[in-house]
């Protein structure tokens, strides 16, 4: 059986090391989220992000909008917490409503406040490894495999799944630990062949259970990324856990594995953008 990567436990770890630097500096980060529409989804993140602000000492504000705003009204709303002194961290939430260009209002916020890793000049930075701030999930994903010793160096690491939160970025900072990485998508050919050459597989396409044993080489590393709610109203991956238990070396249970170490990497970006304002 393989081992089961406890994200929560690591997550709580960082929590408790920005909570220690936060009690020893004059201040504290104020964390801005703009909240478009009534996406029960994103309710529940943005009350996991507020909770765990609230608990090492971050300040915390929310400014909603209806799912009918307009681009102009999110908008306004940046130039607002850009101009701010009290705010050092903004945050927009995703997915935003179908009408509105994610890319306009994230390329719209200020790149020092940026706690995202989504602004332009910061994913530019990123590419280069020289940012400031590092993507949410990619960068908790790195933390959680450096937590259990698991090396990147010379692996095979395939990533299913595109994306700009998760793919892509993981991608590029495996290349920098010297990983060989593949990118699969939908419309791949021979997934099931090319998972199999995986050492370290990663998934996050958002398909209930969709990787099963068939997909994964003996031994392999899994990092779940996926969080799908079934009828039944329990939450899974996009792996078939019990079904690939027995052959991982490791694997990321959902909830509990890759969740924790994204809203952590989000505090200690927010203490990262704190520090720089006051440097």
């Amino acid at each position: 059986m393989g081992v089961i990567i406890n994200g929560k436990a690591h997550a709580k770890a960082i929590h408790e090391k920005v909570k220690t630097r936060l009690s020893i500096i004059e201040g504290a980060p104020h964390l801005a989220v703009v909240l478009v529409g009534d996406n029960p989804a994103s309710k529940v993140y943005v009350n996991m992000k507020q909770k765990a602000c609230e608990e090492v000492g971050i300040d915390f504000s929310l400014h909603t909008l209806p799912e009918e705003a307009t681009q102009r009204e999110v908008l306004t709303i940046i130039d607002r917490l850009n101009v701010s002194s009290q705010v050092t961290g903004i945050l927009v939430q995703q997915p935003l409503p179908a009408h509105i260009d994610k890319h306009i209002c994230l390329s719209k916020i200020n790149p020092s406040k940026d706690v995202d890793c989504l602004q332009p000049y910061n994913i530019g930075l990123a590419m280069v490894g020289k940012g400031n701030v590092k993507p949410g999930t990619p960068a908790g994903i790195i933390n959680l495999l450096d937590c259990e010793g698991i090396s990147l160096e010379g692996k095979h690491i395939v990533i299913v799944g595109r994306s700009d939160i998760v793919g892509k970025p993981l991608a590029i900072m495996c290349l920098e630990r010297n990983a060989t990485v593949t990118i699969c998508h939908s419309y791949t050919q021979n997934l099931e062949e090319i998972c199999n050459t995986a050492d370290i597989l990663v998934v996050a396409i958002g398909k209930a259970k969709f990787i099963t044993s068939e997909y994964i080489k003996e031994g392999a590393v899994v990092i779940d990324v996926g969080v799908n709610r079934l009828e039944s109203g329990k939450v899974v991956g996009d792996v078939d856990f019990e079904t690939v238990l027995d052959k991982v070396s490791y694997i990321t249970p959902v909830p509990g594995g890759v969740g924790p170490m994204t809203v952590a990497t989000l505090l200690e970006n927010c203490l990262r953008a704190w520090e720089l304002c006051h440097e």
